[in-house]
């Protein structure tokens, strides 16, 4: 196994945005060059993962997953999701829901 610092090219950092929950898309076909950690990034992207899940496919950290994501990102060979947020609930629905529970 090699060391992090090796599959990062000594950056420890990612240069994207990027968190744990932010979803990758393969966009494209792995090239020869690619690294293998890259490579199996692409063929486990085929359907959309999180940065998170593909860290633990690799077993790597987070920021080195986030490196190599981020390098896929610039090469335009994944793109990048950000998960749907729900809508905020309001406060006063809320207060009814829980004093009509309250009457049961």
């Amino acid at each position: 196994m090699e060391r992090i610092y090796v599959i990062t090219g000594g950056r420890s950092a990612p240069p994207a945005e990027l968190d744990l929950v932010t979803l990758i898309v393969a966009a494209d076909a792995a090239p020869p060059d690619l690294s293998p950690e890259q490579a199996t990034m692409l063929r486990l992207c085929r359907r959309p993962l999180s940065v998170a899940e593909l860290s633990a496919h690799l077993r790597l950290p987070f920021s080195a997953t986030a490196v190599l994501v981020a390098d896929l990102l610039a090469a335009g060979l994944v793109v990048q999701r950000r998960p749907v947020r729900a809508p905020g609930v309001d406060p006063e629905l809320l207060k009814k829901v829980i004093n009509g529970l309250r009457r049961l």
